[in-house]
């Protein structure tokens, strides 16, 4: 949803930030875990009924979790780990902050918003909680998932900071069921909408002559389809007299997620 010409400028604002503490020589790994250790502490005022301030400290823990990447783009210090761990906490962070509006949506049946006009609010709340965390995580897996088969994946109209955005605008105007709402349903159109881009680039790739073949792995390996040359007859002395008729061995697996 945010265009990329937004997403540079924040990330030159979080690297200008970034540049001072850079000579403190700080892994950008520490600053990684302190961004979950945050995401908890936002989870814990959610839960414990602060629902203004918890939307002060979503929006601050997203901004934080820019800062990692930063980081480790000013020291010239990216590694392979480090951008997987920047990944994987990302969905723990995510995921533990709904739990704790879940918690906070268990602890008060009597929840009431004067601009949801259904009843039995909780019970929305409770459910719509959840759908934005199967969601959310759908969206996560099924880019990861296409770039693990080697199609890039960066379509879609919910990626991460606009849920934080919601979520956190959610919090801040008293309007949380409505932002869940949100949450729950673009966050699934985003994941069809990733799902459809996909298959679009695997149709194409097979009607431009080309088969994947996934390795034991499940790193994608591209081959040309080739047609067997049957122009040339094998004559019964070739290849020491003998023709072989037997199948290789099937080596290696196949992994289904």
């Amino acid at each position: 949803m945010f265009s990329r010409r937004i997403q540079q400028r924040a990330r030159q604002f979080v690297a200008s930030i970034m540049r001072p503490l850079a000579r403190l020589g700080i892994d950008p790994n520490v600053i990684t875990l302190l961004g979950l250790l945050l995401s908890i502490v936002t989870a814990v005022v959610i839960g414990s009924g602060f629902i203004v301030a918890g939307g002060a400290f979503v929006l601050f823990a997203g901004i934080f979790d820019m800062f990692d990447g930063a980081m480790a783009r000013v020291r010239n210090a990216s590694t392979t780990f480090g951008a997987f761990l920047d990944s994987t906490l990302d969905r723990y962070s995510e995921s533990i902050i709904l739990a704790g509006l879940l918690f906070y949506a268990l602890l008060n049946p009597n929840l009431h918003d004067k601009l949801w006009p259904w009843a039995n609010e909780q019970q929305w709340m409770i459910v719509l909680t959840f759908v934005a965390v199967v969601g959310s995580l759908m969206v996560s897996y099924a880019k990861a998932r296409a770039e693990g088969l080697g199609l890039e994946c960066k379509t879609g109209l919910l990626a991460r900071p606009e849920r934080v955005v919601i979520l956190a605008i959610g919090l801040l105007t008293g309007t949380t069921i409505w932002a869940l709402l949100l949450l729950a349903v673009l966050s699934h159109v985003t994941a069809i909408e990733r799902i459809a881009h996909v298959w679009r680039a695997a149709t194409k790739s097979v009607k431009h002559g080309t088969v994947e073949h996934t390795s034991a792995n499940g790193v994608p390996q591209e081959a040309e389809m080739h047609t067997p040359d049957l122009s040339r007859s094998v004559e019964p002395n070739e290849q020491n007299n003998s023709v072989s008729t037997s199948l290789p061995p099937l080596t290696g697996s196949v992994h289904h997620d």
